[in-house]
């Protein structure tokens, strides 16, 4: 497909992923019912596609001189990072934060390299897990036709949990652990996979932008069925059937009419920052 073609191929190692197309199916067929409630699916599509242009406009050209300001905006739009990222949202932590990032947006290593280098500049305990989400979701956000979702919610082989596992075809699904890493490719080839299966069922347009909500569907559906451990805190029963769908995409952020954004940090203060461009 041609949104892939900016991808360097020394930097795919690509696994096959035997993907269950029933389970694909049911979650597509979720995801458009659920959202015509509030304005169809095509509304998800635009909010997607306006918060990566926020990113892409915050940090594509100089983030050396990102302004804290503006990243407290962009963590409103990170659900599994907003919440955790507090003690690094003043001037003298954030410095750090920029520096990384800086370092992470540069072509000079493979994506997986530069995800580790990243991480590696932060504390390697369970508090800051939320650090390869901020890594991941800056990449995807940024340039999405390149980077697509990497999230530990899409995929964690740690934990052997997320989107993939959750279509994965397997009787016993339960019981198994899924041979699969969670290296760049593998993010590729599942985006690869559902993409496919969405041209080949009528999807035409804004296919990265499907992929993105169908994943967020997918794993939305498995924490309203069991709850997932490290998401718990942060999603509680939801109202309508796209609530999870929503945070997961970090499209609850923006308050609906009063075009701002919210960031609540660590110790309750409520950071208000304006928006020019709300979801509503």
């Amino acid at each position: 497909m041609p949104f892939f073609s900016a991808i360097k191929p020394v930097e795919v190692e690509r696994p096959v992923l035997d993907l269950s197309a029933d389970a694909i199916r049911m979650a597509t067929q979720t995801m458009i019912k659920g959202s015509e409630e509030l304005g169809g699916i095509e509304r998800y599509v635009d909010a997607v596609k306006l918060k990566s242009d926020m990113f892409g406009q915050a940090l594509a050209d100089d983030v050396e001189n990102l302004e804290l300001e503006t990243f407290k905006g962009l963590c409103t739009f990170m659900s599994t990072v907003r919440r955790r990222i507090g003690p690094w949202l003043n001037e003298d932590s954030f410095a750090e934060v920029r520096e990384a990032l800086a370092g992470l947006l540069t072509d000079d290593e493979t994506v997986d390299a530069r995800i580790e280098a990243f991480c590696a500049r932060f504390p390697n305990d369970k508090k800051h897990r939320w650090v390869r989400d901020l890594a991941t979701e800056v990449l995807h956000n940024t340039e999405p036709e390149r980077f697509p979702l990497m999230n530990r919610w899409v995929w964690d082989r740690q934990a052997n949990t997320g989107v993939l596992r959750e279509i994965w075809h397997a009787e016993d699904i339960d019981h198994i652990t899924i041979p699969v890493g969670d290296g760049y490719g593998t993010y590729l080839m599942l985006r690869e996979e559902l993409s496919q299966y969405l041209s080949d069922n009528g999807f035409f347009r804004d296919i990265l932008q499907y992929v993105d909500i169908l994943c967020a569907q997918i794993y939305a559906q498995y924490i309203c069925e069991q709850g997932g451990s490290y998401l718990r805190a942060d999603f509680s029963a939801p109202e309508d059937p796209m609530q999870h769908t929503r945070r997961l995409l970090g499209l609850d952020g923006v308050r609906p009419g009063n075009g701002r954004t919210r960031l609540k940090s660590i110790d309750g203060e409520a950071f208000v920052i304006d928006d020019s461009n709300p979801l509503n």
